[in-house]
């Protein structure tokens, strides 16, 4: 026990001694007549079940709206190649910024934040090979109007999503997507949030927790709401501008400020019944206006500025749960500018952002960075009972010989090199999936939560 304690301590010092992000630009947007440009926040980067990338643009395409490009859907492989699924054209909605989700069922979700059949916006879903169907087009009445984030799909298979502006109270909404249709939850009044922009996130506790950029004390809240809609205001902040939060391995919550009182941003945790405190201030050389942030499978947290830095382009940087800080990367002309887009780690343990501005064509860069992360197993969704399915995302799955849930051995279907299932098996607790392969054990980045 004691070398394995040795060793594991050793791994711990490697992995907090790397200072620097080793990244290169696997594509410049602009390359090709009708490409993706300027990617935009929240931009969510969502991996598929072939394993290759996949986002939207709020400008680029073949088609135009209002003399301004409509828009793409694209998939970025592994390799640098590209591919636009989509162009939207207005009628099917427009200004797509929000990114997408995976879904159980293996096709993707978003927003656009305009077109559709009142121009105020619609919620749309895409297969991997470009059929796109709009799910619901906004009205601007009870609805709201303008979303700019993708919904996501909650524990009871339904989606849930935030919309900017509009609803009774002309603040925003919430809404929810079943299979009888749309629903609006929730229309915030400004004093519980107002305008919420980033995505909902899918807590431990089953209910949904998100961020608004305004109301409160007129910076923003942070709030869950269950899926019945009622909903509970766990912060006011008196400063700043509010992104994505995450809720870490340990339990707690932790999100990004634009600006403070200190005035370049900060880094905030957030315990589940509210205590709140800061743990980083951004001057200006390691950073200005973080823009949300992610965990890696080494438990730090990472995330991008769109300012600061070196060349004041933008930055990446990593911190600990304990508020460890450093910055991994500064952002130059040739690598991009404007940083919006939150990393994404793929299931080879390699990090891949976007830059919204800058390279070749100044339309924005897409980038992978290494860290030196080893690959790891998705799991699709992260909660279930016994006997549901799940979805395993992850490489070399096509020769698995074994899965189990948190050492409980599980029946599996291979379906491909990138993608398999597994059932939850009876007597299953919750905690880590593991798939066995020839090359070596994936674990999940991700504990699985066996219900009830």
């Amino acid at each position: 026990m004691s070398n394995i304690r040795i060793l594991f301590r050793l791994a711990m010092v490697f992995a907090l001694s790397v200072t620097t992000l080793s990244a290169q630009v696997l594509y410049n947007f602009g390359k090709n007549a009708g490409d993706p440009l300027n990617p935009q926040a929240p931009g969510v980067i969502a991996q598929g079940l072939d394993g290759n990338l996949y986002s939207t643009t709020p400008s680029g395409g073949s088609n135009t709206c209002g003399g301004q490009t409509c828009g793409t859907v694209f998939k970025m492989a592994l390799n640098g190649t590209l591919t636009v699924l989509y162009s939207f054209d207005g009628r099917h909605g427009a200004s797509p910024a929000s990114g997408l989700t995976l879904g159980t069922d293996g096709n993707f979700y978003g927003t656009t934040a305009g077109g559709g059949a009142s121009s105020l916006g619609t919620v749309f879903k895409i297969t991997s090979n470009g059929q796109l169907t709009v799910l619901y087009s906004f009205t601007g009445l009870s609805d709201g109007s303008y979303p700019q984030a993708p919904p996501i799909q909650g524990a009871d298979g339904n989606w849930y999503g935030t919309v900017y502006q509009g609803g009774s109270g002309l603040f925003g909404t919430i809404y929810t997507i079943t299979s009888s249709g749309f629903t609006t939850l929730y229309a915030f009044d400004g004093s519980h949030g107002a305008y919420p922009s980033a995505p909902l996130l899918l807590g431990a506790d089953g209910n949904l927790w998100g961020t608004t950029t305004a109301g409160g004390n007129g910076h923003g809240t942070i709030f869950k709401i269950t899926t019945s809609g009622v909903l509970t205001v766990l912060h006011k902040f008196d400063r700043g501008d509010t992104p994505n939060i995450v809720q870490a391995s340990d339990g707690n919550f932790y999100g990004t400020i634009l600006h403070t009182n200190v005035g370049d941003g900060s880094i905030y945790k957030m315990t589940p019944t509210g205590v709140y405190s800061t743990l980083h201030n951004f001057s200006g050389a390691d950073g200005i206006s973080p823009l949300g942030l992610m965990q890696a499978t080494d438990g730090n947290l990472y995330g991008v500025t769109e300012q600061g830095g070196t060349a004041n382009l933008g930055t990446v940087w990593r911190m600990s749960l304990g508020g460890s800080f450093t910055s991994l990367f500064s952002f130059t002309s040739g690598t991009g500018s404007s940083p919006q887009v939150v990393p994404l780690q793929h299931t080879k343990g390699i990090l891949y952002g976007e830059a919204s501005a800058g390279g070749k064509f100044n339309g924005g860069t897409f980038l992978d960075g290494s860290i030196g992360l080893k690959p790891f197993a998705g799991l699709l969704p992260t909660t279930g009972a016994a006997g549901s399915s799940v979805g395993i995302l992850g490489q070399g799955l096509g020769q698995a010989t074994g899965v189990s849930f948190n050492g409980t051995a599980a029946t599996f279907s291979l379906v491909s090199d990138t993608f398999m299932t597994a059932t939850v098996p009876a007597g299953a607790t919750t905690g880590a999936v593991t798939v066995t392969t020839p090359t070596g054990t994936l674990t999940s980045n991700k504990q699985f939560i066996v219900l009830p």
